[in-house]
């Protein structure tokens, strides 16, 4: 099952036909990439999650608080992607996130009332909770310098600005420099603020998305979670897209522990390429 529905196939019908970039938007997965970030409010006492990190670990019990009796750790860099649904990227679970575990220490994101049912879920308080891992929620732009596309990066304040020189670099070749990226804090009263039926990828358990402006999954607006994703458009600069992806699938920070395998649930990871593009595989055993 290629890792991102929807997304790979855009990717592979450029065969031949993709621009070169010179190796600029081709995200390192190097570990002297790996790089300690200070990140606020951690369960079990955390105090940074780590750029390009392995993530994993024991799992353990959370022993006093709001979320006393719950999971946390064990979510490893092989489980990172999602998919365009609210909830989903937790190993081994369905779509959801109300009263699940931390596989990843950091809560999955809020958007209040909008959205389907498995969205309306305030346990984790507003976009603005202050006690959230990693700071309350921030949006970052990311626009092409080739065509009227538009993508959001959801997530904590911490991760949201870890990404940013991360993505620039990563990404510059394909990055409108005239859009700032800098990350500001999510309004859920804004009418323009990214909506849950925007997204087109989720990671580390929901508690990050990337969005595209102007796309509308009416799948997302239902209570029906089988109902199948709305495609995305087909006049987008999929060059970007392709980056963005990539570069938070292999850098989102993670927060380490001594046993990189301890949440795999029977999932590797492998990677090879297509056409100059990054292509990572899930090889799914005993989840479905």
């Amino acid at each position: 099952m290629v890792y991102v529905p929807g997304i790979t196939k855009a990717l592979v019908r450029r065969k031949g036909g993709g621009k070169n970039k010179g190796g600029k938007s081709s995200p390192s997965t190097s570990s002297s990439k790996k790089s300690p970030k200070s990140t606020r409010n951690l369960p079990l006492g955390k105090k940074s999650a780590t750029m390009y990190g392995n993530g994993g670990g024991p799992v353990r019990t959370i022993p006093s608080g709001v979320f006393a009796g719950r999971t946390v750790g064990g979510g490893t860099r092989a489980d990172v992607y999602g998919n365009r649904k609210y909830g989903s990227g937790y190993p081994g679970y369905p779509i959801g996130v109300a009263g699940y575990g931390f596989p990843y220490f950091f809560w999955p994101l809020t958007f209040g009332g909008n959205g389907a049912y498995y969205v309306h879920s305030n346990e984790y308080g507003s976009p603005d909770n202050t006690t959230r891992p990693g700071g309350p929620m921030f949006t970052s732009t990311y626009a092409s310098n080739t065509q009227n596309t538009t993508f959001y990066f959801v997530a904590d304040n911490d991760t949201a600005t870890a990404m940013v020189p991360i993505i620039q670099q990563n990404c510059s070749s394909v990055l409108d420099s005239g859009v700032s990226n800098t990350p500001v804090p999510y309004n859920l009263s804004d009418p323009n603020a990214p909506k849950p039926e925007q997204a087109v990828q989720y990671y580390r358990a929901s508690s990050a998305a990337l969005m595209l402006a102007g796309y509308n999954n009416t799948a997302q607006l239902s209570d029906n979670t089988s109902l199948p994703d709305t495609p995305l458009p087909t006049n987008i600069d999929t060059d970007l897209l392709a980056c963005l992806n990539r570069t938070i699938g292999v850098a989102i920070p993670l927060v380490d522990g001594a046993n990189p395998a301890a949440w795999n649930f029977g999932v590797t990871l492998s990677v090879y390429t297509i056409s100059g593009f990054w292509v990572l595989h899930h090889v799914l055993s005993g989840i479905l």
